[in-house]
């Protein structure tokens, strides 16, 4: 990711944290066809299994299957199983670059972890979720 994008997905969920306490969801709407959004969903629900699978397996010092689980299902690798082509046409751009980054990261963070030093790979790790909150807090999709 670039410098300063963990800054703005920061700065980016304080503001959506703010205006959700006000009362009111100052998050893009993205209005998708029932198929795609029920597909999209799935995606998402898919990276964060995927995650909390990284999670595990960094917790047994198993950085290796962490990698693999990153670059297949979140990584650069894994667009085409999730029809990324297919969806980005309906994303604003923002948006577009949010999940653009976020597989960006994941295969980085694959790289990384394949190094077999913990603290890095974890460091990486947080470039994913920083992608997926900035995202989040940015954008809804109905």
């Amino acid at each position: 990711m670039k410098p300063g994008y963990p800054v703005i997905a920061m700065f980016v969920g304080v503001f959506a944290f703010s205006a959700a306490i006000a009362g009111e969801d100052a998050r893009q709407l993205v209005k998708l066809p029932e198929m795609m959004q029920q597909h999209m969903m799935a995606n998402m629900r898919d990276h964060l299994a995927a995650i909390n699978e990284i999670l595990a397996h960094m917790a047994k010092d198993e950085l290796d299957k962490a990698a693999d689980v990153a670059e297949n299902r979140l990584g650069m690798s894994s667009l085409k199983s999730h029809g990324a082509g297919h969806m980005s046409r309906f994303m604003p751009e923002g948006m577009r670059q949010a999940g653009t980054g976020m597989h960006r990261a994941a295969s980085r963070f694959s790289l990384k972890a394949q190094e077999g030093e913990l603290l890095p790979a974890y460091r990486a790790l947080s470039d994913i979720t920083s992608a997926c909150v900035a995202c989040h807090s940015g954008y809804r999709i109905k």
